[in-house]
């Protein structure tokens, strides 16, 4: 590109978005890139500050700030992103669906270290809509080699460093647990708070069981929610460690892996979860702040099963940063720091 003074630019092509403010009204280009500049445009030029022009001079090394932007968006797309209008030099990536996003962080780090080029996003492992905004890129000159695009492309080979998994069906079997429910003594108030959670995915309750504070109930009832289609199961109920709380070992007893039980979370510390016939059924134990809580760590781990993750002790162990729900007056999850 070359600086030219705006008065003797007639004529030439603007290599970058000529961005007209107007204080509490508008912001936005009132000349975009490649605009061939008239005799009109000079005082408009001249009234936004602009006294000088960078216009455009074609070199065969160089990459144009929107061509760049171009290709780290390439590093980044799948299947259900899409890319905005390139404005000002940026690329937005947009949901095509609703779906669980998720973030490579660590080659995400490596691009954003190599200097003159970023890629901002939102907190992975957290749903989003269709038509959500997941994350914006640039390069920050107006021009760059293209050599520094191609080591991008290096530093990120292999899968887009953002993707986008699509909600799957969920057959639900949901057990409540606990003498005082099991005889009527008290109104399950558990199941409806769980059905609420369950109402924001694509869910299907196919069999509801009660059992008593006795583990082998509880190991028939979940073999029966298993006999009933169901391909993820919630327990509610019965996951402290006192005496007569069976849940999680009704949970080991039929499970044919446990992956934890106990998170780095609060509310949630005592939740549970395993995997039935080959790791493909997940099995959780839901404590008992997923009945009054309003955020919880069930929230966290919901959106992954939905999106047919299979979780690992390593998910959880590093939940810790984040872990802890404030609790606020109004709360605004997932829009705070609670899970990141």
């Amino acid at each position: 590109m070359k600086l030219m003074r705006t008065e003797e630019a007639l004529g030439q092509v603007l290599c970058h978005d000529i961005t007209q403010i107007i204080p509490g009204v508008s912001k936005g280009p009132v000349f975009r890139k490649g605009h061939i500049i008239t005799e009109e445009d000079i005082p408009v030029l001249l009234k936004n500050g602009k006294d000088s022009v960078y216009i455009w001079e074609k070199d065969e090394n160089m990459l144009h700030e929107n061509e760049g932007a171009a290709v780290l968006f390439d590093l980044c797309k799948n299947a259900y992103i899409s890319p905005s209008e390139v404005k000002e030099g940026k690329i937005e990536a947009i949901a095509d669906i609703d779906g669980l996003f998720k973030v490579d962080v660590e080659r995400l780090n490596r691009i954003n270290s190599l200097g003159e080029m970023m890629i901002s996003c939102r907190h992975g492992n957290f749903p989003v809509k269709a038509g959500d905004k997941l994350a914006g890129m640039r390069v920050i000159p107006l021009v760059i080699e293209k050599e520094k695009m191609e080591k991008a492309r290096e530093v990120s080979a292999g899968s887009p460093i953002l993707s986008l998994l699509p909600f799957i069906h969920k057959k639900v079997g949901i057990l409540s647990t606990g003498n005082e429910v099991f005889h009527h003594r008290i109104e399950d108030s558990f199941t409806p708070a769980v059905e609420k959670k369950l109402k924001e995915y694509d869910t299907e309750i196919v069999a509801r069981e009660v059992s008593p504070d006795d583990a082998e109930t509880e190991i028939s009832c979940i073999r029966r929610l298993l006999d009933a289609g169901a391909d993820m199961i919630l327990c509610t109920g019965g996951m402290s460690v006192d005496p007569d709380d069976k849940t999680p070992l009704a949970i080991r007893s039929v499970a044919d892996r446990v992956v934890t039980y106990g998170a780095p979370v609060l509310p949630g510390a005592m939740f549970m979860l395993a995997y039935y016939e080959e790791s493909s059924i997940p099995v959780m134990g839901l404590p008992g702040c997923v009945m009054y809580a309003k955020r919880t760590v069930f929230d966290l781990v919901l959106p992954r099963i939905m999106a047919g993750e299979i979780l690992e002790k390593k998910d959880f162990d590093i939940m810790g940063e984040g872990g802890l729900c404030l609790n606020c007056p109004e709360c605004v999850f997932p829009n705070c720091s609670f899970g990141k």
